[in-house]
């Protein structure tokens, strides 16, 4: 569905000619590189949202503006820095006839990940890499700015029940 001029009209649709055509298999062509890509994606989100965290809320309070800030950047680097994984992954999943018989004529398919990375560089060097990378960041920056301020509100109130819950009973006995 990701192509341009994808010749499906809906994803059952394309499902069901997937798996005709080319059985579950093809449903993983991309694990590989899936998993790849979200190890470091993940690991540079976390440690980017600490290291602003300790940077722009030090004393660690609930402070919406400053988690949403964290979050919105530590997407943003993580969304950039995988962006290279993220270029390999799509063309593992939508198999291009186009870009295939460009760079190698006669192939049937892209397999693994490290013939999507030489695939990609043949296709424009090192700039082809970071393709959509603009695209990629927008994306993320919202979606984890509002990731991370929720999950510091369900912290902050979890832990403010806690509190009142814990002093009542010391206040109680």
């Amino acid at each position: 569905m990701q192509m341009y001029n994808s010749p499906y009209r809906g994803v059952l649709e394309c499902m069901r000619c997937i798996w005709k055509q080319e059985g579950a298999k093809a449903f993983y062509r991309s694990y590989t590189t899936q998993l790849t890509m979200n190890v470091p994606f993940q690991a540079l989100h976390f440690i980017t949202y600490e290291y602003l965290q300790e940077m722009l809320n030090p004393h660690r309070l609930y402070n919406p503006s400053s988690h949403m800030i964290s979050g919105a950047l530590a997407g943003a680097v993580a969304a950039a820095a995988t962006t290279p994984l993220d270029v390999c992954k799509t063309l593992l999943n939508t198999q291009e006839t186009l870009t295939l018989h460009s760079v190698s004529p006669g192939r049937a398919h892209i397999s693994g990940m490290a013939h999507a990375f030489r695939t990609v560089y043949r296709l424009g060097g090192l700039p082809a890499y970071f393709k959509g990378v603009q695209a990629r960041v927008i994306y993320q920056m919202p979606s984890t700015a509002i990731s991370w301020s929720v999950y510091e509100f369900f912290k902050y109130v979890i832990t403010e029940h806690r509190l009142k819950r814990l002093r009542m009973q010391r206040d109680g006995e």
